[in-house]
């Protein structure tokens, strides 16, 4: 199978013995590189994830004859599972992808190995990156260490991670001064999930500023819809006239977004007014 042509085909248009062709690439360490760096990144597609993929995966990423690059590719494959996984497995275990007894050890391998010093510190990076989408007790310290880091790439793992770990209000503000626009991005995107108001006033400046770059346009606008749904349907409202179809679309889903998520607010104050007068 030429990995390259699942690239340009949809996940559910993969032939079947897409799952075997990916377990054989990566057990095979005389395979192509490049072949290996596409297998690992497609194996953690929830199309074809399953135990002996997950295990491969495993493999790969505790050996350090590996590349670091092939490593850290895996590592971070095990994230759509891993959230997957945390999120169902209680309620429909049986439609998941992969067994809770998988799912555990990953969990507990990813954890052994960002503990490790002597594991290269991309691997390292890519192990936080994907661990946190099934959170756990050591993230919070984890992501807080990575943060308070002099190293650059340590910050904008650890802002990336405050996409899924609760807590971090401020430190998502104060990346939003970032000069590196990688760090802004996922600053933006943090903000959005958590609700944090204190950084209105930032990503509406940057939905009626001319120069936004795109993708963090695109941040902004689906971030504006969470952060203040009742005042975003009126500043996202100018975007729905761009030239641009991707903002168009996003701010008309963002407006949606907003709308229900408005009402959805009134609707639990009006329960509340209606508790208390019945106390």
């Amino acid at each position: 199978m030429d990995l390259r042509i699942l690239e340009d085909t949809p996940p559910w248009e993969w032939p079947n013995s897409t799952d075997r062709e990916l377990l054989e690439i990566l057990r095979n360490n005389a395979a192509d590189g490049a072949d290996r760096l596409l297998a690992a990144r497609f194996a953690g597609n929830s199309v074809v994830v399953n135990d002996e993929l997950s295990d491969a995966l495993l493999s790969i990423l505790c050996n350090g004859s590996e590349s670091v690059e092939l490593r850290a590719t895996a590592a971070i494959s095990f994230g759509p599972v891993l959230e997957e996984t945390d999120l169902e497995y209680l309620v429909e275990a049986e439609d998941l992808p992969i067994r809770e007894e998988t799912f555990r050890r990953i969990q507990t391998t990813l954890h052994e190995l960002h503990e490790d010093d002597g594991v290269p510190k991309e691997v390292r990076r890519r192990v936080l990156e994907a661990s946190v989408r099934a959170p756990e007790a050591w993230h919070k310290s984890a992501v807080g260490d990575a943060f308070n880091s002099d190293e650059e790439d340590w910050k904008l793992t650890a802002v990336f991670c405050m996409r899924f770990i609760r807590g971090f209000d401020e430190a998502i503000v104060e990346s939003l001064s970032s000069s590196n626009p990688d760090i802004h991005y996922e600053a933006v995107r943090a903000a959005g999930t958590w609700e944090v108001d204190d950084a209105w006033p930032h990503v509406s400046a940057l939905l009626t500023a001319e120069n936004t770059d795109k993708d963090l346009l695109l941040a902004a606008i689906e971030a504006a819809a969470q952060i203040r749904p009742e005042e975003a349907p009126e500043i996202l409202g100018d975007l729905l006239e761009s030239d641009d179809e991707d903002i168009v679309e996003a701010a008309d889903e963002a407006i949606f977004m907003a709308e229900n998520l408005g009402d959805y607010d009134e609707e639990e104050e009006d329960e509340e007014e209606d508790e208390e007068e019945d106390f």
